[in-house]
């Protein structure tokens, strides 16, 4: 029965709210994990005290992690007592953790430099060039990344045309140095990538197909042992320091909010908070008097 249950809730979120497949797979995992901790019960029937055992086993994971299980079960309920089939939420009485600041990690000017620092060999080079260039210019997500095909690039206006998030379209300025990348990896060896297939994505793996969010990550994480940088780096921590660097030349807020495509300023407005530690440390590390 309960597998009903978070068919239906799934099928809910794709065509009554539009979610994301992304967002979509986040909540099927949150809601299986209860599911498969009360595997004999009916998920509709937990009361308060459940949850708040179900809970407990939590304890350990980050405050956003259970922070996230928390409002995925309330939309879970939510949409059950709707349609009546449920009486009321059992997590109407469960308070959401304290997640306090949390600053993004992103890299210097030098480190970006080295991490784009591509000796192109091999048509992977060239690829992963364009693709990491591509990624610090635009501070694209990887999910808007890997999805972009030729007709997403104006070469002559430079920008990038991107299907974010709510299938809202915004346009995105590239830097000259990310077009001749992409230019090089396109003209010279998308072809060889490609193989007998026919695709318009612009990023392609070793069988001609699009690629992956995992071999992006796997990609980041092997030029970043490669140059020596041993923060640990992740396809978002480019966003964030496309962000940051911004912020840091001078740029508007609200401009950067448009680039990054975020629907409520608050959002953005961590990378305020980044760079107000960012002068506390250089205070700390160059005023002369201590």
């Amino acid at each position: 029965m309960n597998n009903i249950y978070i068919s239906e809730f799934l099928s809910y979120l794709e065509n009554e709210l539009n979610y994301s497949n992304n967002t979509i797979n986040s909540y099927d995992n949150d809601i299986k994990k209860l599911s498969n901790f009360y595997e004999n019960k009916d998920l509709l029937k937990l009361t308060i005290k459940d949850i708040e055992k179900y809970l407990n086993t939590l304890s350990e994971l980050a405050p956003s992690t259970i922070s996230h299980n928390i409002s995925t079960m309330k939309t879970f309920y939510n949409y059950f007592i709707k349609k009546g089939d449920c009486k009321e939420n059992p997590l109407n009485g469960i308070k959401q953790p304290k997640l306090g600041v949390h600053l993004p990690t992103y890299l210097t000017v030098e480190e970006i430099d080295r991490l784009l620092d591509i000796d192109i060999k091999t048509p992977y080079d060239a690829r992963n060039k364009a693709l990491l260039e591509l990624m610090y210019a635009t501070g694209l997500r990887i999910s808007e990344t890997i999805s972009l095909e030729f007709m997403n690039i104006d070469y002559d206006e430079c920008i990038v045309r991107v299907m974010g998030k709510g299938s809202k379209e915004r346009i995105v300025p590239i830097n000259d140095i990310a077009l001749d990348a992409l230019k090089n990896y396109i003209d010279n060896y998308r072809p060889l990538l490609l193989k007998s297939k026919l695709n318009n994505y612009l990023f392609l793996n070793n069988h001609g197909e699009p690629m992956t969010r995992q071999a992006v990550f796997k990609i980041i994480k092997k030029e970043c042992l490669i140059k020596g940088i041993t923060k640990e780096v992740s396809p978002h921590t480019l966003r964030h320091t496309f962000a940051t660097h911004l912020l840091e030349n001078g740029a508007d807020l609200r401009i950067i909010q448009e680039l990054l495509g975020h629907s409520d300023i608050s959002t953005t407005q961590i990378y305020t908070h980044l760079s107000n530690e960012l002068l506390h440390q250089d205070y700390i590390e160059y005023f002369p008097r201590k």
